[in-house]
């Protein structure tokens, strides 16, 4: 079994109880944790990996795995237990990890930035033709993301010296000067990319945004005159966080974290703050979903007040749901009611905006404003111990969601997602014989979206509907029709 051996001999091995602890807990067998660490590695590119039972039991038993199975494994924990479950967590040891590979706190500069972003998507689009994970990352989370994010603020360094234009030689005409038509060109595939995911899910094009990315950065390696530097520095992050974006739905979190961060400071380099708000949107989004509702709430507190001064109505309104959504999942309504009120005010005022919006923010729809704030009750009902009044709010905005989505032929990821939240209401209110119909109707979806976030949000709901009321036939014949629909064997690519 090539490439999961351990890291040596073990003369004193020891039992490892703080990995017995979190698999005890999980619920997991031994042959279900190996049958998941064999699907994750392969949607990584790792074919090479081939875990059963008995290597389970020696990582059990002391033997520690060579990568990239710790990362595999504090990915799957994370997901499961919904926080951030670190490879020391597990009381493993990971290989050592240099800063540009797997951390988070990066040179603020134009040339790095572009290294790294060239040198991360290299590897990344190397994966499954090479059959191994190369460098292992690790997720950030805490002062060690926080603080090197907040440099986001710092001033712009001068961006990149504009060549002089007086001398047409053949010298002044090589490649890298880049015409109008080619830049709107390569501005337009991005918005086809975001237009593929929203209707996809991020497991069916992910790849090519990211070798999208590559190209961009190999141009930006070219002499370009500084505003065209300018405009290819706010394509790759918004190809960036695209990608990261994509990685995030199939569940590949470090890879989504790392992307992020480099989307962030190629919108520095842009000169576009609203552009890295939203970039910090999404890194704050990514938070909430593995369980640090703090750290997202001082992302988003970085994004508004970054771009305070520039960011459109839509930003701004899109900017306080997720806020309403980081203070309920920390538990605190009051706030939680205030953020909503701002997102639903500043919305108001998005239509007499005098700008058009950019492409990246005009998901933020009605809709998505519906189905951000019915959230944000629905979670603070989970927060607040199952709370009906909290669930009792979350109902009309859910459903308002559901129907302004289901006329939404391009949103059907989210279309899917608010389906899910509906179901989810209504187990809150004990009602599960209204369940049944937006779990299947979900279901069909997902069958047509590449989404392992979608795929594991339905999971969870029908397991807690199984505990919560497995008797009735209504939840027998639904958790038989997720067996068949959606089985646990189904891969993200």
């Amino acid at each position: 079994m090539g490439g999961n051996g351990g890291s040596g001999a073990n003369a004193e091995k020891r039992p490892n109880d703080m990995l017995g602890s979190w698999f005890v807990r999980s619920g997991w067998s031994k042959g279900e944790l190996a049958r998941q660490v064999n699907r994750r590695a392969r949607q990584l590119g790792a074919s090479h990996i081939s875990t059963d039972t008995s290597r389970v039991r020696r990582w059990l038993d002391g033997e520690n795995p060579r990568e990239p199975i710790p990362r595999i494994l504090s990915e799957l924990f994370s997901e499961r237990f919904g926080c951030v479950v670190s490879v020391e967590d597990l009381g493993l040891r990971t290989a050592r990890q240099s800063p540009s590979a797997s951390g988070v706190d990066l040179p603020w500069t134009g040339p790095q930035t572009v290294a790294l972003l060239s040198e991360f998507s290299r590897s990344d689009l190397m994966l499954a033709r090479r059959g191994f994970l190369g460098t292992s990352l690790g997720l950030a989370a805490g002062p060690a993301l926080i603080e090197p994010m907040q440099r986001w603020l710092v001033p712009t360094l001068p961006g990149p010296r504009q060549e002089p234009e007086a001398d047409p030689t053949p010298a002044a005409r090589a490649r890298g000067r880049l015409s109008g038509p080619e830049l709107e060109l390569l501005e337009s595939t991005t918005v086809m990319f975001r237009q593929w995911d929203a209707q996809c899910g991020g497991g069916l094009r992910r790849k090519a945004v990211v070798g999208q990315l590559h190209e961009v950065t190999d141009l930006l390696q070219e002499p370009q005159p500084e505003p065209v530097a300018r405009k290819l520095f706010k394509v790759a992050a918004e190809l960036a966080e695209l990608a990261g974006w994509m990685s995030y739905d199939i569940g590949l979190q470090p890879t989504a974290q790392k992307y992020f961060v480099l989307a962030l400071h190629a919108a520095r380099e842009a000169g576009d703050k609203p552009l890295g708000s939203y970039v910090l949107s999404s890194m704050s989004r990514q938070m909430i979903h593995l369980g640090r509702p703090e750290d997202a709430l001082e992302l988003i507190h970085l994004a508004q007040y970054g771009s305070r001064d520039c960011a459109s109505p839509r930003t701004q309104s899109m900017l306080y749901a997720m806020e309403a959504r980081a203070y309920a999942n920390m538990g605190q309504p009051g706030k939680c009611k205030r953020a909503v009120r701002m997102a639903e005010d500043t919305f108001a005022d998005a239509d007499e905006w005098d700008e058009p919006d950019p492409d990246w923010i005009r998901f933020f729809s009605e809709a998505e404003l519906y189905g951000e704030n019915s959230h944000s009750y629905r979670d603070l009902a989970y927060v607040a111990g199952r709370s009906p009044t909290y669930a009792s709010l979350a109902e009309p905005l859910m459903q308002r969601a559901v129907e302004l989505f289901g006329q939404d032929r391009e949103h059907q990821r989210s279309y899917a997602l608010n389906l899910i939240g509906m179901a989810t209401v209504h187990l809150l209110r004990r009602e599960p014989e209204r369940i049944t119909g937006f779990a299947e109707d979900a279901m069909t979806i997902a069958k047509k979206v590449r989404s392992e976030r979608v795929n594991t949000r339905i999971r969870k709901t029908v397991d807690t509907a199984v505990r919560d009321f497995g008797d009735l036939a209504e939840i027998v014949d639904l958790t038989e029709k997720l067996a068949v629909e959606l089985p646990e064997t189904a891969e993200a690519v």
